[in-house]
């Protein structure tokens, strides 16, 4: 099966949940025996000099990319208030991917064309005109509620104001572009249910992030951190991770000191904003970007997931169960992992609670190491990429033959 796949970002190297979940998922389906081509947008935010690809990334047939200055300008955000449309969405459209796409399409046949996010939907006539292909669209999350959600943990105001006003926007966009596909892919039920009140009515199927479990080797405790050192990894040009680690900072870690003062928090993650380089909290190292998401996961044995915000699912969620840790996350973390409460995952939804969770684990190491066997055990179940894979493609290809002319 030929599968051309479009990205709104250049998918390496692995340090944020997007790049994991089309990585991870285009190696499965290459092992599995497809040919797969990548389009990818490089982004400003995000570029990446593809020139320094290691030779293990070597699961696509061919690589093509556009350069695309994607950043927030004020002026246009100022516009987009008075237009119709997403500044969200018009932010990663650009003629130059359309250019490439065309071209590509009119070389080559390809039997799924894969989009990786909603954000790549502006695409979709252009592959109508040039290709008879398959049109999957894979949903990460349901876009518009990340922001809503956002926007109800805003105060009054004119931020408030603006987070609502993308939020009813993006919406408007995602109804109007979910029966467009011929085949949508969400990754939890949850999403699904939430497209079809929103007015999908197409073909679905539920595929959640699958992960290499070779690359995600339960570890034994660290040992090499303090036995009272927690970790916290994502990126921190996403405003739901902010959010989340800023109330935990405020709100949940001074409880935390005043039980254990000698409690370490280590906080790692790309494109740290300068602010935090500039605080002093007790206890609290600010590490900025390292070079191993993996190694950094492996050496803490607690993770702190305080996301408020966001939908769909979190890859650092799935890392952390994978290799054994005790993740502490809250309800809308946990969305799309049916992980047990005490069982392979601690939730907490309050700041006392969360401060609870953490106390537990550093009062008695043993209750922490029991949930984090039964953790990796639980996501090497649920969680391998090529099981997922397959399904995927069996969807694909049952899809394909029902399409066919006679």
């Amino acid at each position: 099966m030929k599968i051309l796949q479009l990205c709104k970002k250049f998918p390496y190297p692995l340090k944020d949940g997007e790049s994991i979940a089309v990585t991870h998922m285009s190696r499965a389906m290459r092992d599995l025996g497809c040919e797969i081509t990548l389009l990818s947008m490089n982004t400003v935010k995000h570029y990446f000099d593809t020139n320094q690809l290691p030779d293990s990334f070597d699961h696509y047939k061919e690589i093509f990319y556009t350069e695309i200055d994607n950043r927030i300008k004020p002026w246009e955000a100022f516009i987009h208030l008075f237009r119709k449309g997403s500044y969200n969405i018009n932010r990663f459209v650009c003629p130059a991917f359309h250019q490439m796409l065309r071209h590509i399409l009119q070389e080559e046949r390809f039997d799924i064309i894969q989009l990786e996010t909603l954000y790549l939907a502006p695409y979709i006539p252009t592959i109508r005109k040039y290709s008879k292909a398959l049109i999957a669209l894979r949903s990460h999350n349901v876009e518009h509620e990340i922001w809503q959600r956002m926007a109800d943990n805003t105060r009054p105001g004119l931020k408030r104001w603006y987070l609502q006003h993308l939020a009813r926007k993006l919406k408007t966009y995602e109804e109007s572009q979910l029966n467009q596909a011929d085949l949508l892919i969400t990754m939890t039920q949850r999403d699904l249910d939430k497209f079809r009140q929103m007015g999908f009515r197409g073909e679905s199927i539920v595929a959640p992030i699958g992960i290499d479990s070779e690359w995600y080797a339960p570890s034994p405790p660290s040992g090499k951190q303090p036995p009272q050192a927690i970790g916290f990894i994502g990126s921190l040009d996403w405003m739901p991770n902010l959010e989340g680690l800023n109330w935990f900072l405020d709100a949940v870690w001074p409880q935390v000191r005043e039980l254990y003062p000698q409690a370490k928090l280590h906080i790692a993650g790309r494109n740290m904003p300068s602010s935090y380089r500039q605080k002093s909290i007790p206890g609290v190292e600010f590490m900025g970007e390292v070079r191993s998401a993996i190694k950094f996961i492996r050496d803490h044995d607690i993770l702190i997931v305080p996301l408020l915000s966001g939908s769909g699912m979190r890859v650092k969620i799935l890392e952390g169960l994978f290799m054994g840790k005790t993740v502490i996350t809250t309800s809308v973390g946990l969305e799309g992992i049916d992980a047990r409460q005490g069982e392979e995952i601690l939730i907490a939804d309050s700041a006392e609670d969360f401060a609870r969770g953490i106390a537990l684990c550093l009062k008695d190491p043993e209750v922490a190491q029991r949930i984090g066997r039964q953790a990796a055990s639980f996501a090497a179940s649920h969680f391998d990429n090529r099981k997922i894979a397959l399904h995927v493609l069996q969807k694909y290809a049952q899809k394909r033959i029902s399409v066919l002319p006679e």
